[in-house]
């Protein structure tokens, strides 16, 4: 997996993770507010109207009681408490309607509450017509209400720990007010005689319990200190105590009756009492109701507010988290990239040149390597890892280079002491054909070992150009192309099937005559060898854009597409030793490549119209001079018109290069000059090859044209002399054993590369 991948899934799992618990935390609170905010509206929509009903609903069943039990109610008074109780229902009724969004359980106290109502009207009708008993009317009407206590219970169940805790004294003032409603109800019920049954009795004691409980354990310890003070003030007022005086007086001093229990004389004064208590309590339970559903809808807000302050601090963090994780990985990644660009241009630049430099035996500076940073963090220690790698590989490319150059020396070194002893080869033969130039015979055996010795000093120079040494020209003047062709032509071995054409006139370079022959000489060598024996090579040169091209023209068998390919990368590469061990039988392309390279020239091999391989050789212009040409003197004598009219095709035999100086009487056959093509020449005579010193002779010495040949091989002979095939019938079958050598190579390595 990438690295930029991991650094963005590293990036990412955190921060989803985050925003997840984010949106997990926002939409619990967000729901929290919502059921606040619901519970809020069920109050003041339900519970308030619900409250002024249980009022309503205490007040009339406490008139009922009384009107009952003989007390004087007046029919309009009651009629008065039983509009306000239908008012009261009707807005319970609207509150309550469709889209009240409460709990299940709170929605079915709301019914039972409702279907509670439905029956208020009959006991109505069986109060006034004193059907049945009173304390089935008084029942009906406390279990209506103990419903609308129930819902209350159920309002108070609010979805915050705290607020539910708050609203617990709210539900137990409701609960308490409803105990001192019933001690009322039930006081009123006794009557003008004061007597209660039995029952009556207990459920008043009961009553008195219960409130006393509920005020001294659930209500006063859980009120605000505000809604205490209030109630403080509440139960030190003299109602108060007188509620207490008369609760304690019919619990201690009544009185056991046959029908009953008779109460004593102080509850007489629990109506003005209660009157002045109950309005108290009912503020204090209104109020402590409105301040729940105050705190309850505070709360809301507040977690509303959270959850924004939460999404917008969550956002910034987020925020802030991405941009430290872009800001991170855009780092690494941007120090990686730099690591990368800067490994690449040391692997594809720098350690190439480097290589390229060792290899041609030039030094590399160490600024131009790369140094370590001493970074301590990762990408740090790896590009101090690189560094030192590259510092590695270099040395060890160095090592190979000086062994390479030592090889090399070593080579060259060989190669010149062999060059000498094949000179001093050449000096011999040289003095024999001088000895024995006489003796047609054994002239014949010389020339053929001038020949093969001549080869032999031209694979000598291929040891010294691979070796990476060059070969030393002794020219001093420019040599015209012809010259340069006939030379070339003159190191191989079948010389005689090469047929030469100088389309142009043009010199060259004195510093190069040499190079551009070897180069030649390989090239031609290379045609005779992989071409029928009786075929003609032909090598042509003419001036172009670029230059001079030469090209070498067989008639080999047929070579593949990709086998040129193959043969033209060999020419522009310098192989390693261990490569040229491989192709030792094969060298003459890489000592054609190095010299091009030294030329620069450019040398391609193509298949040719006949068949066979061309070889097409760009002399660049910077080698190239215009041919000079001289007036020939008045005194020199004419060339002999035999030796004129030799066959261009057939090139004079040329010996080796160290020879003396050609005598200045002896003429210099020129090329013939197209008519068509315009002469690059200043004059008319041919430069000659300037005499140099016997005792200063080069290593590799130069071969100089018809130099100590016998005088009978200077003579002119008869055109039918010339026409006839001197080759002897030993030449001929080492011809044709060469040609079928070299055939059965080639099929070989065709065989080789094909799949």
């Amino acid at each position: 997996m990438r690295l930029r991948t991991l650094l963005i899934w590293l990036a990412v799992v955190p921060t989803v993770a985050m925003g997840g618990q984010v949106l997990v935390t926002a939409d619990r609170l967000l729901e929290q507010s919502e059921n606040l905010s619901a519970d809020v509206v069920a109050g003041e929509r339900a519970g308030v109207p619900l409250y002024k009903l249980m009022v309503g609903m205490q007040a009339e069943r406490t008139m009922t009681a009384a009107r009952w039990s003989g007390f004087p109610v007046s029919r309009a008074d009651l009629r008065s408490r039983r509009a306000a109780t239908d008012r009261a229902e009707a807005a319970f009724r609207r509150s309550t309607g469709p889209g009240l969004a409460v709990s299940e359980r709170a929605d079915r106290y709301l019914i039972e509450v409702k279907n509670g109502l439905d029956d208020l009207d009959a006991h109505r009708e069986r109060a006034d017509a004193r059907s049945g008993s009173a304390d089935r009317t008084i029942d009906y009407f406390t279990g209506v209400i103990s419903q609308m206590i129930r819902a209350h219970h159920e309002f108070s169940h609010m979805d915050d720990a705290e607020l539910t805790r708050e609203s617990r004294p709210v539900v137990a003032l409701f609960s308490a007010s409803e105990m001192l409603a019933r001690e009322d109800t039930i006081l009123a019920s006794a009557g003008p005689s004061e007597e209660l049954t039995s029952s009556r009795f207990a459920e008043f004691t009961n009553t008195v319990g219960a409130h006393r409980f509920l005020y001294d354990t659930w209500i006063v310890p859980y009120l605000p200190d505000q809604d205490r003070r209030f109630y403080e003030q509440i139960a030190g007022s003299e109602a108060w105590k007188t509620k207490t005086r008369i609760e304690n007086a019919v619990v201690s001093h009544h009185e056991d009756i046959d029908s009953g229990v008779a109460l004593p004389r102080e509850v007489s004064g629990w109506p003005a009492a209660q009157d002045k208590f109950a309005g108290q309590l009912d503020d204090l339970s209104a109020d402590r109701a409105r301040g729940v559903l105050a705190q309850a809808d505070a709360k809301a807000g507040q977690l509303r507010a959270e959850v924004a302050w939460l999404v917008v601090g969550s956002a910034a963090a987020l925020l802030i988290v991405i941009a430290v994780v872009v800001f991170t990985t855009r780092t690494v990644l941007r120090r990686m990239a730099s690591l990368h660009r800067r490994t690449v241009t040391i692997a594809e630049e720098t350690l190439p040149d480097a290589v390229a430099r060792l290899q041609r035996g030039q030094t590399v500076d160490d600024d131009t390597l790369p140094e370590p940073s001493g970074d301590q963090d990762e990408v740090g220690r790896i590009s101090d890892a690189f560094a030192r790698v590259v510092a590695v590989s270099v040395d060890g490319h160095r090592q190979l280079a000086d062994e390479r150059h030592g090889f090399g020396m070593f080579a060259a070194g060989i190669a010149s002491r062999t060059g000498n002893l094949v000179s001093r080869q050449l000096s011999l033969t040289e003095d024999l054909q001088d000895t024995f130039g006489h003796h047609e015979a054994l002239l014949a055996q010389l020339m053929r070992s001038d020949q093969l010795t001549v080869g032999m000093r031209r694979q000598v120079e291929n040891l010294l150009i691979l070796a990476g040494g060059e070969i030393p020209d002794p020219h001093t003047e420019p040599m015209r192309m012809a010259d340069l062709l006939r030379e070339a032509a003159s190191e191989v071995e079948e010389f005689r099937r090469i047929e030469r054409h100088a389309l142009d006139e043009i010199s060259v370079e004195p510093r190069v005559i040499s190079q551009i022959s070897h180069l030649l000489a390989e090239l031609l060598d290379n045609a005779t060898r992989f071409s029928p024996p009786r075929s003609k090579v032909a090598i042509r040169s003419e001036l172009v854009t670029d230059g001079l091209s030469v090209e070498i023209e067989d008639r080999g068998p047929r070579v593949a597409p990709e086998r040129y390919e193959e043969m033209n990368g060999r020419l522009h590469s310098a192989p390693p030793y261990a490569v040229l061990a491989e192709n030792a039988h094969r060298l003459g392309l890489f000592v054609v490549g190095h010299l091009a390279d030294q030329l620069d020239a450019r040398v391609t091999l193509r298949r040719s119209t006949f068949g066979g391989t061309s070889a097409v050789v760009i002399i660049p212009e910077e080698h190239l001079v215009q041919t000079e040409r001289k007036p020939a003197p008045e005194s020199a004598p004419a060339a002999p018109a035999p030796q004129a009219a030799l066959d261009e095709s057939r090139p004079e035999l040329i010996l080796h290069k160290h020879s003396a100086p050609p005598d200045d009487s002896l003429p210099v056959r020129p090329e013939p000059v197209r008519p068509d093509v315009p002469s690059l020449r200043t004059s008319d005579t041919a430069v000659r090859t300037p005499a140099r010193d016997r005792s200063s002779r080069p290593t590799l010495p130069e071969r100089v044209p018809q130099t100590h040949i016998a005088e009978q091989l200077r003579e002119s002979r008869a055109p039918e002399a010339a026409a006839r095939d001197s080759a002897t019938p030993e030449e001929v079958a080492d011809a044709w054993t060469d040609y079928e050598d070299g055939t059965q190579n080639v099929e070989a390595e065709l065989r080789r590369e094909q799949p």
